[in-house]
């Protein structure tokens, strides 16, 4: 016994290296843990053994995310559906539930519209897609296989149904349509970045559903759905689309891209430049704001001879929720095009500090303010520009920021704007001053003929 403890402890001190092994990734301890733990522990992406493992960074092993810690934390429910749930990450939570029974019905009307008495085509169609679609999402989902069949095609058929509803003008039969405020529910609870199918999933549904003799299209009928959230519904995209989300965001940037493309932007990616102060600074410096009314795009913002000219942006209460998903949505998309979306956020967070920013755009046309008060738009707006990525090298606006800070260093703009604020705001001004200039110049013209008469 006593020898094979002492080879054991031989063998032991056989392995030991020549010099001490001095460690140097350590924990932090306890004193300095305590004061900001989130400030030690990652928030994405595990690396070494400490964190590994853990289930909110488990979505990184596939590298396909979920809206994440920061961006969420801003606003929770901003990313979380209260009516309809459409996908598995929120499917059988207990305060969406009610409208499983509503599903079940527009199932009911696609197959009586169909004349069709069976799922059975359907249920094939969205077994075969079944792990294509797992595949689409950042987590492992918990459902079976036939719980997750049964999701796709409840849920895809409600979307084929609510978009042919809206397009047939039959949607006021509709119990959710019938009350104003519910139908608007539905259509931000479709835009949710995290609350999506895969489009491939609706394209199937709705050519299956489709009568030969009507020339409809998917793309249409999403962008007619959401024409108060789309701006180009004439452009249908040239390539796939991830999910309803997608196709929206598309409606918001294609011509958008297409008139940088025609001006050579893309050209200028790389070129330094710095943030442009607030509205009220900039008014300050002799910059003038004005709405652009013939820009076919809401983010074609120009700057020509001292004025930056801003298509008109309304704002009300799905404002946020609209740019939040979509900027979660360019987050996480391929980088080989600039984030239009963030960048044009970017903008505005940068214009609008204060209430008074707001009431500058707002008294210019620029803002169309539905929230009831400025304070309310510069409160969103700055929160919007919270933990946002920003790649500095692929700014849409770098070429309008560096035309602006030229223009507010040169100082004659900056005397010419105190000029025309202190003495010519108002026509009493400009009638006072002309009174004490005629004043003067009588004076003046006095003065000399006293001189001469003297003389």
């Amino acid at each position: 016994m006593s020898c094979r403890l002492s080879n054991t402890i031989n063998n032991e001190l056989a392995s030991l290296s020549s010099t001490p092994f001095e460690p140097y990734i350590f924990r932090v301890d306890g004193p300095l843990r305590r004061e900001n733990v989130k400030a030690y522990e990652p928030e994405m992406l595990a690396i070494g053994p400490y964190h590994h493992g853990k289930s909110n960074l488990k979505m990184m092993e596939e590298h396909k995310l979920r809206v994440d810690g920061p961006l969420r934390r801003e606003n929770v429910k901003a990313y979380e559906p209260e009516m309809l749930a459409i996908g598995p990450y929120h499917h059988g939570k207990s305060n969406l539930k009610m409208m499983e029974e509503y599903k079940l019905r527009n199932l009911q009307l696609l197959l009586k519209r169909r004349n069709e008495s069976s799922v059975d085509r359907y249920v094939n169609a969205m077994q075969d897609l079944e792990e294509k679609t797992r595949k689409s999402y950042a987590e492992s989902i918990g459902l079976g296989k036939d719980e997750f069949v049964r999701m796709m095609l409840f849920d895809g058929s409600t979307i084929i149904e609510l978009f042919r509803k809206f397009e047939d003008g039959t949607y006021e039969d509709d119990p959710i349509f019938k009350l104003d405020k519910f139908g608007n529910i539905l259509r931000r609870d479709l835009l949710l970045f995290e609350n999506q199918l895969p489009f491939f999933v609706l394209v199937l549904l709705f050519d299956m559903t489709n009568n030969p003799n009507q020339e409809r299209n998917i793309f249409s009928s999403t962008l007619m759905f959401f024409a108060q959230f789309t701006f180009n519904r004439s452009s249908v995209p040239s390539h796939d689309v991830d999910h309803v989300l997608g196709l929206v965001y598309e409606s918001w940037c294609s011509s958008f891209a297409a008139t940088l493309s025609s001006r050579g932007n893309f050209a200028n990616q790389g070129i330094r430049w710095e943030f442009i102060k607030c509205s009220t600074d900039l008014r300050e410096a002799g910059i003038k704001f004005e709405k652009a009314t013939e820009s076919s795009s809401l983010m074609d913002i120009k700057f020509e001879n001292g004025i930056i000219k801003i298509p008109p942006l309304r704002i009300g209460d799905s404002t946020e929720i609209a740019f939040r998903n979509m900027i979660a949505y360019e987050q996480y998309k391929d980088r080989s095009e600039p984030a239009y979306v963030t960048h044009y956020v970017m903008f505005f967070n940068c214009l609008v500090n204060t209430p008074k920013d707001a009431e500058i755009l707002h008294h210019r046309g620029i803002i169309d303010n539905w929230l009831g008060n400025d304070e309310a738009v510069s409160t969103m707006l700055n929160k919007l520009g919270n933990n946002i990525v920003l790649d500095e090298t692929t700014f849409c606006y770098s070429e309008v920021f560096n035309k602006v800070n030229e223009h507010c260093k040169r100082r004659r703009h900056i005397w010419m704007a105190k000029l025309r604020r202190n003495y010519f705001n108002s026509p009493w001004s400009v009638i006072s001053l002309f009174g004490v200039t005629l004043l003067l110049l009588l004076t003046i013209i006095q003065t000399i003929c006293s001189v001469l008469q003297v003389s």
